[in-house]
C-alpha cells in the first residue's frame, strides 16, 4: 500500500475498460498496524502495549496522526484531496483516543473482565489502519473521475450488534460492484472479535468471507513478490522461479512455517466454496501469478518450494516410562493445550518425544509445567528447512534431498514427512539455516530431478 501509486496503475486500472466487478480489501500502510498493536516479527511494542500497561496514550497517538497525515501528503501528486483525508483521520484518532481513555477509567475500577476489555482496545486500535487507507484508496479513484465507495466494515459508531458475517452482507447489501471500485477495510468489526480467533491474519479473513459471501469468481492476492520456489535474497534471484500452479494444501504447508501465501484460516471457507487463489506480484502485472485450486496435482513429480523457518525450538521429553504405555503422549498435548502452543513436527521412539515449535512459545512457563510431569526436559534452538509440493512423491527424493545436506556438511537432527508426501522438513542446526536451503534449492528445484 505504500507504493500505491504503482498499485493503482498495476492493479486497479490495469484494464480502463474492465475496471468494476472488482472489491479491493486493502490493508493498512507499512508498518502502521506495527505501530498500533506490536511489531509482527521483533514483538516490539506498539500503542496497545502502552494501554495495556495502564500507561497514557495520548502522546503516542498524536504521534501516529502526525505520521498518518504525512502519508497523506505523499499521496498529493496522485489525487489525494489532503484536507478531507487529515480530517477523516483526525477525527477517528481522537474518537479512538477518547473510547481509550474511557476504557482505562473501567479498568481502573475493576469492575469489569480486563481481558474482554484489552480485546476490544485491540480490535479499536486495529481498525484506525485499515479505514485510513481504504479511505484514501476510494478518495484518489473518485478524484481521478472513477466511481469508487469506501466501504467501511469497521462499525465506526455503529453500536448495534452484528456478527462479521453479518456486518459483511449489511454492508454491501446496497452496493453494486458492477458499477462502483469498491474498496473495503481489511478490518471488520463483528461480535465475536476478528482480532479473538484470527489476531494479525484479520486482514486475509475479511478478504475470504467477502468473496465467499458474495460469491466471488477468484480470490486474488497481491504482494510485493511471487510466490516462489525459495526465497531470492537467500536463494537468489537469477536461480528461483515463480510457481505458476499448485493447491491449497501446499499453501496451508507453507503458512505452518511462517511463509504464508494466505492465513490458513483465510483459505479454508474459500477451498470449501471452490473458490479458486491467485497470489500475484503487484510489481509485475505481465505475470499471471501462481493459481492455487483444490485439485491440482502437478503432472510431474517434482518440489516446488524450498522454505523453512530460523525462529524455531526443538522441545524434546525424554521419560523412561514413555515405551508401551498407550496415551503417553497425550500427557505432553495437554500441556501443551494449556499453554495455547501448536507443535509443527514431532519426530519419537521408544522413549523420546521431540517437537519443533515456535522459538516465543517456548517460556519458562512452559518449560517448567514439562519439567513438572516428565523425567528430562530438554530445550534447543533450531531451524527447520522444508521441500515442499503437490507431488513430491517419487523414490529416491528424500535420498537426494538429504545426499544434498550432507554433502554441505550439514547435520540432520531430525526428519518428519508424511505418507501424503507434500513436505519434507529437516531440523538441523540454526547456523546452517541458508546454506541448508541453498543446497536443498540446487539439487531439487535447480538440477535434474530425475533420481
Amino acid at each position: 500500500m505504500s507504493r500505491f501509486n504503482e498499485v493503482l496503475q498495476n492493479v486497479i486500472l490495469k484494464d480502463k475498460n474492465d475496471i468494476y466487478n472488482r472489491i479491493y480489501v486493502v490493508s493498512a500502510y507499512a508498518g502502521i498496524t506495527n505501530e498500533l498493536l506490536e511489531h509482527k516479527k521483533t514483538g516490539t511494542p506498539g500503542i496497545y502495549q502502552i494501554f495495556e500497561q495502564g500507561k497514557e496514550c495520548e502522546t503516542a497517538m498524536n504521534r501516529l496522526k502526525e505520521r498518518l497525515c504525512e502519508l497523506n501528503r505523499k499521496f498529493a501528486t496522485t489525487g489525494l484531496d489532503i484536507e478531507a483525508a487529515d480530517s477523516f483521520i483526525c477525527e477517528r484518532i481522537r474518537f479512538a483516543l477518547n473510547i481509550l481513555k474511557s476504557m482505562n477509567n473501567v479498568l481502573a475500577s475493576g469492575y469489569v473482565n480486563r481481558n474482554e476489555l484489552l480485546l476490544a482496545a485491540r480490535e479499536l486500535l486495529t481498525s484506525i489502519g485499515e479505514m485510513h487507507s481504504a479511505f484514501n484508496t476510494a478518495n484518489i479513484l473518485q478524484n481521478l473521475g472513477y466511481n469508487a465507495t469506501f466501504v467501511d466494515l469497521s462499525g465506526w459508531k455503529d453500536s448495534r450488534e452484528r456478527t462479521i458475517d453479518e456486518r459483511i452482507r449489511y454492508t454491501f447489501a446496497e452496493l453494486d460492484p458492477s458499477s462502483t471500485i469498491c474498496v473495503a477495510t481489511g478490518y471488520t468489526k463483528g461480535t465475536e472479535g476478528i482480532m479473538r480467533e484470527f489476531d494479525r491474519g484479520y486482514s486475509e479473513v475479511t478478504f475470504s468471507k467477502i468473496a465467499v459471501l458474495l460469491g466471488a469468481g477468484e480470490a486474488i492476492i497481491h504482494k510485493e513478490y511471487h510466490l516462489c520456489s525459495g526465497d531470492p535474497a537467500i536463494i537468489g534471484e537469477d536461480k528461483v522461479h515463480p510457481i505458476c500452479n499448485t493447491n491449497f494444501d501446499v499453501a496451508d504447508q507453507l503458512a505452518d512455517v511462517g511463509m504464508e501465501a494466505i492465513h490458513p484460516k483465510a483459505s479454508k471457507p474459500l477451498e470449501t466454496a471452490g473458490i479458486s487463489i491467485r497470489v500475484m506480484n503487484a510489481f509485475d502485472p505481465s505475470h499471471s501469478g501462481t493459481l492455487m485450486t483444490k485439485d491440482y496435482i502437478c503432472p510431474k513429480s517434482k518440489t516446488e518450494v524450498i522454505t523453512g523457518s530460523n525462529i524455531v525450538t526443538c522441545l524434546e521429553i525424554h521419560d523412561t516410562h514413555m515405551v508401551g504405555e498407550v496415551g503417553f503422549d497425550m500427557k505432553i498435548m495437554q500441556v501443551l493445550e494449556k499453554h495455547n502452543v501448536s507443535y509443527i513436527n514431532k519426530a519419537t521412539n521408544a522413549n523420546t518425544i521431540g517437537m519443533i515449535i515456535y522459538e516465543k512459545d517456548c517460556t519458562p512457563q512452559l518449560v517448567k509445567d514439562m519439567q513438572e510431569r516428565f523425567e528430562l526436559v530438554t530445550t534447543q534452538n533450531v531451524a527447520i528447512v522444508c521441500a515442499i509440493g503437490s507431488n513430491i512423491a517419487k523414490p529416491g527424493i528424500l535420498s537426494k534431498a538429504t545426499r544434498s545436506l550432507a554433502d554441505a556438511n550439514i547435520n540432520i537432527l531430525t526428519v518428519s514427512q508424511t505418507s501424503r508426501q507434500t513436505n519434507m522438513q529437516f531440523t538441523i542446526n540454526r547456523k546452517h539455516f541458508i546454506p541448508a536451503q541453498r543446497a536443498l534449492h540446487k539439487a531439487l528445484c535447480e538440477e535434474d530431478n530425475t533420481i
